[in-house]
């Protein structure tokens, strides 16, 4: 369910890559023209044009956006650039660092990529960093974080639809017990966090809410200002319902006193491709206000064109 606006002849890469060139020379950039080639092509047109521009003008075409854009605008062209697997190892990269670290950044790569792709994260994280995903991740986090965090970012689930009924019910009754002690680090629940299908998880979760009348993200409210238990809820809710987890991340982002253009940026470049639909109805539902508009009250210039183009919003 992406919104990605694709146009239905695309240009070759070489046509692509010479209006890029074109854009970046002469006095001024031409940001117009990199938002409508870039904004409207996929993944992997994308990748042929960085791949073009590098074995027809001998240069590198995220060096060259670096060179000729600036601020938000200019990270959300970078970002949206990068391969997916890359983009998401540089966003891990930086939420292991000191002044951009964040278990949330980490979290919600390692919940919501398919198997498959946080596997190609590790392996570009690999190739970039020359360390491990899991190496970085164990240094830079600590205590229940780290207990949480390595397993999830080094996980590869089942992806199938095959669900065990029986298992469902123990390990719902386990969730009960160690929540109901108050053993919210219990290694039982981060193995059934950090192991399970996300169709073998929901069907014990269901089964949770069904045979002790609470969701289980209910029972993990009992200490609101308890850092560890808001990312243990976050954790659920990205296995279970994504587009509800980002929902709130845009809604937090733009409601707050000054926007929070990180997470803004984040959100649109990870997801356009992949469930910015699903998020658009939820956050329409939730706010009663479309996306769209929520971003151009909040965002300007060449940024809110861009953001706006991601989201498949007719105009950009």
């Amino acid at each position: 369910m992406a919104t990605l606006i694709v146009p239905q002849s695309v240009p070759s890469p070489a046509e692509d890559c010479e209006q890029l060139r074109k854009a970046f020379a002469g006095w001024g950039t031409n940001e117009a023209l990199i938002i409508q080639i870039l904004a409207h092509r996929n993944a992997a047109q994308r990748n042929l044009i960085r791949e073009t521009y590098a074995a027809t003008y001998g240069e590198d075409l995220l060096k060259e956006l670096d060179k000729e854009l600036s601020s938000d605008f200019e990270r959300v062209v970078l970002l949206w650039t990068l391969d997916p697997a890359e983009r998401d190892a540089f966003l891990a990269n930086e939420a292991t660092k000191r002044l951009t670290a964040s278990n949330w950044v980490l979290m919600e790569i390692a919940c919501t990529r398919s198997s498959h792709e946080l596997f190609m994260v590790r392996k570009a994280y690999h190739a970039r960093y020359k360390r491990s995903l899991e190496e970085d991740v164990a240094y830079h986090t600590s205590g229940d974080f780290c207990k949480l965090l390595v397993p999830l970012v080094s996980s590869f689930r089942y992806e199938g639809d095959e669900v065990n009924m029986t298992l469902a019910k123990s390990e719902a009754k386990i969730l009960h017990e160690k929540i109901s002690d108050k053993a919210y680090n219990h290694e039982a629940i981060i193995r059934i966090l950090t192991t399970r299908s996300k169709a073998q998880l929901n069907a014990t979760l269901n089964h949770y809410n069904n045979a002790f009348g609470n969701a289980i993200n209910k029972d993990l409210k009992t200490d609101p200002k308890d850092e560890y238990l808001t990312i243990l809820r976050a954790t659920i809710k990205c296995l279970t319902c994504p587009e509800k987890y980002f929902e709130k991340v845009l809604r937090l982002a733009i409601n707050r006193l000054g926007t929070d253009e990180w997470a803004l940026t984040r959100v649109v470049a990870t997801r356009a491709e992949v469930d910015m639909q699903r998020i658009k109805e939820a956050y329409h539902k939730r706010n009663s206000v479309p996306l769209d508009r929520a971003i151009s009250g909040d965002t300007s210039g060449d940024y809110e064109n861009m953001l706006l183009a991601l989201i498949g919003h007719g105009n950009a």
